[in-house]
This record gives C-alpha cells, sequence and structure tokens, in this order.
C-alpha cells in the first residue's frame, strides 16, 4: 500500500463491516486466506475472525482506527477486501466507506482537489 494511501490512517471498514467470502478463498482450500483468521457463517461462506458480530474489528487489522493501521494478511486478504474502495480512490465516493468512516466519528474523504485553472493562474 502507498503512504499516500488514505486506508493507512483509517481502517473503519475493518472495524464496521462483516468480511465475508467464499470458503474457497481459505488457504486450506487453495486460496491464500489464513484458516485461522475465518469463521465459517454459512456452508459455503466464512467470515474474517472478529466481524461476524458487532462490535465488529477485523483480527488482522493492526493499529487504531483513524490514527494509523495496517492489514497484517494484506497480501493474503480476500476478494471482498480487494474489492472494496475508499471513498473517490476510484473517482467516485463509496457510500460504504463513508457509512464506516461516520460510525467511528471520521468524516467522509474528500475528492482530490483540482488545480486552479482560472484565467491568469498557472497550473
Amino acid at each position: 500500500m502507498s503512504s499516500a494511501n488514505a486506508c493507512l490512517s483509517c481502517g473503519a471498514c475493518c472495524a464496521h463491516f462483516r468480511v465475508s467470502f467464499f470458503w474457497g478463498e481459505c488457504a486450506g482450500n487453495g486460496g491464500s486466506v489464513p484458516d485461522a483468521l475465518t469463521v465459517q457463517v454459512s456452508p459455503y461462506h466464512v467470515a474474517m475472525l472478529g466481524t461476524e458480530a458487532k462490535p465488529a474489528r477485523c483480527a488482522a487489522l493492526l493499529g487504531e482506527v483513524g490514527c494509523g493501521v495496517r492489514c497484517t494478511v494484506y497480501e493474503q486478504r480476500s476478494t471482498t477486501c480487494r474489492d472494496f474502495a475508499a471513498s473517490w480512490s476510484e473517482g467516485q465516493p463509496n457510500p460504504h466507506c463513508d457509512a464506516a468512516r461516520a460510525a467511528h466519528g471520521l468524516p467522509p474523504l474528500s475528492p482530490p482537489l483540482q488545480p486552479d485553472l482560472s484565467p491568469g493562474r498557472v497550473a
């Protein structure tokens, strides 16, 4: 992850949502997610340990939400985590990101600032 990544100072999604995914993503089934960090939630789905009930906090999350965090299994994370985009990271807001941040008392992320291109200004 880049140091410019807003997720490194947030972690709200990891401490708000249930992170569930197909059991085939677990290491014991040929995937990459460590089995010891998952719990069965349905016949075909598992969740990251710590996210299966409220209050949620993924067992792989290290650090303090809103201050500085990292995923201890980042390279082995599930597709659910890989597919979750921070607001504005792909040029549009993510209401789920905003909701998780709000649940932790954090403001929504802002879109990238655009350069001032008014007459007489050099970009």
